[in-house]
C-alpha cells in the first residue's frame, strides 16, 4: 500500500486527542464511533496496540461503566488465535479505556468495498477462521452479539473477530431480558430483533450472515431502513440462490430459523476443512489472506518520551597547558590550594552575613507586628489603605442592607446530563424518567402504544418531537417543550435519527433519539423503538 492507503489507516491526532493515556504515548488516530475513540500505540517493547478511550458522557454513566466492565473481563476470558489479545486495561480510569494487540489489516467491510465480493476459497477460509474464533469466545463463556464484517480484521495470516463491546457472559442471564435488543440490526439473529433469548447460536447466525456479506459483496437481507431489515430477518427466508453454489448448504444451515437447528462452530470449521481438501492441510490460507488483505501498511513507530532541553550551551572549560617541570607544578598546586581555601572562607563569611540579615529582619518585622497588633485602627493613610478600608466598609454595607443580592464568586454549575444508551421500549414495558430507568411493566413515565398508528404517551411528562437540525441540546429541548402540554406523540412522522424532548414535573428534561423504529407493522410482532435516553436531573 502506499502513503496514502497509511493516511487513510493512521490519521494525524487532533487538537482534542490526548497525548497519552493511562502512560501510552499516542502515536496516530485509527478511527471512531458510538463509544469512543480508537488510536495506535506502542508497548515498552515497541509492539503496537489498540487503545480504546471511551466518550467522556458515557464515561459519567455508572451503568456504562459496568458494562465496559463485563467487556473487559470477557476479553480477558477469551484466548485464541483468531482473537485480538486484551493487554491491558481500565474501567475506572478517567477515562475508562482498553488496549489490546493492534491487528494489521482491513476489516472484512473495507475489503469488501475495495475489490468486491471474496472467491469461494477465500470465504471458506474466512468462516472456518471466525468459526474457531467464535469456539474460543464460547468456550469462555461469552456471547459476541455483534459479529459483522467491520468487527472481523483481516490479517496477512487469517481473520480476527474483534470488539466485545456489548458481549454477554453466557451464565449472566439477568442481561439477557426480552425488553433488551442488543446489536446491529442487519447482523441480528430472528431472536435478537424480537428481543428473544441471545445464545451462541445467535452468533453462529451473524456468522452465515457475514459470509454472505463476503460472497455477495452486500448484506444478503438486502438494504433500505433498518425495520425494513429487521421484518426480513424474523418473518421471511434468506434468498440463498444468489450464494455462490458450493456455499449454500453451509450458510443455509447456519442461518436456520429455530437457533437448535443451526450448525455449531466446530461444524463450521470441519465443513470448511472438507471443503477446502488438500489446501486445508497445506497452509494454503496465507496466501489467500495476502491476497485479500493486500500489503502491509507501515506501522508509525512509537512516540518517544520527551527529552531534557538545555537553555544554556555547555561550555568546556580550557584546560591548563601541562608542564614537565616539576618546580612549576608544585607552584600551582599551592596556587590552586590557596585559592580553594579563600573561596570556602569566603563562603563560609558569607553564609553568615546572610543568615545574621535574615534573623535581624525577622526580628523587626516580629516587633512590627506587635506595635500594630496592640496600637488602635490608624485613619485611612495613603491610597491603599484608602482603597482597602473603603472596600471592607461597603462589603459590611452590603451585608447589612435586607433584600440585596449579591452575585457569587462561582458560577452555578449547569444540569448533568446523564445518558442511557440503546433503550428497548415496547408495549410490554415502559420508560421512567426516575431510577430505574427501565421498568418491565407500564407504569413507568413513558409508555409505546400501537393501534392503527404507533405513538408515545404519558400520564405526567410532556412529549415534544423536535423539527431542527440533529444535535439537540438541553436549550433546544427547554425551547421547544416551553408552552407544550401534549401527553402523546403521535410517531407517524418519527424516524431513525429523530429527536424527542419530555419534561417531568420534577423538572428533570430527557431526550430520546430513535436508533430504531418498528411501527410500521403493529401485528407483525416486531413493533418497538430502540433509543438513546439522556436525562438532565433538576433542569
Amino acid at each position: 500500500m502506499n502513503n496514502a492507503d497509511a493516511a487513510e489507516v493512521f490519521q494525524p491526532l487532533q487538537t482534542d486527542d490526548p497525548p497519552l493515556v493511562a502512560g501510552y504515548r499516542l502515536a496516530a488516530r485509527l478511527g471512531a464511533g458510538g463509544m469512543g475513540r480508537v488510536y495506535l500505540s506502542h508497548t515498552q517493547g515497541g509492539r503496537p496496540l489498540a487503545i480504546k478511550v471511551v466518550r467522556p458522557e458515557l464515561a459519567d454513566d455508572p451503568a456504562f461503566r459496568r458494562r465496559f466492565r463485563r467487556e473487559i473481563a470477557a476479553a480477558r476470558r477469551v484466548r485464541g488465535a483468531y482473537t485480538a489479545e486484551l493487554i491491558d486495561a481500565d474501567a475506572d480510569g478517567a477515562p475508562p479505556w482498553l488496549a489490546t494487540l493492534y491487528v494489521p489489516g482491513p476489516s472484512l467491510t473495507e475489503a469488501v468495498a475495495r475489490r468486491g465480493p471474496l472467491p469461494v476459497p477465500a470465504v471458506l477460509w474466512l468462516m472456518a477462521g471466525v468459526a474457531e474464533a467464535l469456539g474460543a469466545i464460547h468456550g469462555a463463556g461469552i456471547v459476541h452479539r455483534d459479529l459483522k464484517p467491520s468487527n472481523v480484521l483481516l490479517a496477512a495470516d487469517g481473520p480476527r473477530v474483534i470488539d466485545f463491546g456489548i458481549s454477554l457472559a453466557s451464565d449472566t442471564t439477568s442481561h439477557t431480558t426480552t425488553c433488551a435488543a442488543i446489536g446491529t440490526p442487519s447482523f441480528m439473529a430472528p431472536e435478537q430483533a424480537s428481543a428473544g433469548e441471545v445464545t451462541a447460536a445467535t452468533d453462529v447466525f451473524a456468522l452465515g450472515q457475514t459470509a454472505a456479506f463476503a460472497a455477495l459483496g452486500g448484506p444478503l437481507y438486502g438494504d433500505g431502513p433498518a425495520v425494513s431489515v429487521l421484518y426480513r430477518i424474523v418473518n421471511s427466508e434468506p434468498e440463498l440462490s444468489l450464494l455462490p453454489e458450493r456455499l449454500r448448504p453451509l450458510i443455509a444451515r447456519c442461518l436456520a430459523a429455530e437457533p437448535e437447528e443451526r450448525v455449531t462452530p466446530a461444524e463450521v470449521v470441519e465443513w470448511c476443512r472438507r471443503e477446502l481438501g488438500r489446501d486445508a492441510d497445506s497452509g494454503g490460507g496465507p496466501a489467500v489472506w495476502r491476497e485479500i488483505a493486500g500489503p502491509e501498511v507501515p506501522v508509525p513507530s512509537p512516540v518517544p518520551d520527551p527529552t531534557t532541553v538545555h537553555t544554556l550551551p555547555l561550555i568546556t572549560r580550557p584546560q591548563p597547558p601541562t608542564s614537565s617541570d616539576p618546580d612549576e607544578r608544585r607552584t600551582r598546586r599551592r596556587r590552586t590550594a590557596l585559592i580553594a581555601t579563600a573561596s570556602v572562607t569566603a563562603g563560609v563569611l558569607l553564609l553568615a552575613g546572610l543568615m545574621w540579615t535574615t534573623m535581624d529582619a525577622a526580628d523587626r518585622l516580629r516587633h512590627r507586628d506587635a506595635s500594630v497588633s496592640s496600637a488602635p485602627p490608624p485613619e485611612a493613610s495613603g491610597r491603599s489603605s484608602a482603597s482597602s478600608s473603603a472596600a471592607a466598609t461597603a462589603s459590611e454595607a452590603d451585608d447589612r442592607t435586607p433584600g440585596v443580592s449579591h452575585p457569587s464568586s462561582t458560577a452555578p454549575e449547569p444540569p448533568r446530563a446523564f445518558p442511557y444508551p440503546q433503550k428497548w421500549l415496547d408495549e410490554k414495558n415502559s420508560l421512567d424518567i426516575r431510577d430505574p430507568v427501565e421498568r418491565k411493566d407500564r407504569k413507568g413515565d413513558i409508555r409505546f402504544v400501537c393501534g392503527e398508528t404507533c405513538a408515545l404517551e404519558s400520564d405526567t411528562s410532556v412529549i415534544a418531537l423536535l423539527y431542527d437540525e440533529p444535535g439537540a441540546t438541553l436549550d433546544s429541548c427547554r425551547s421547544r417543550l416551553t408552552g407544550s402540554d401534549s401527553h402523546r406523540l403521535p410517531l407517524a412522522a418519527a424516524a431513525a435519527g429523530s429527536e424527542i424532548c419530555v419534561k417531568h414535573p420534577s423538572g428533570d428534561i430527557a431526550l430520546l433519539v430513535i436508533q430504531v423504529k418498528s411501527d410500521a407493522l403493529p401485528k407483525s410482532g416486531v413493533s418497538f423503538i430502540l433509543a438513546d435516553l439522556t436525562i438532565w436531573r433538576a433542569a
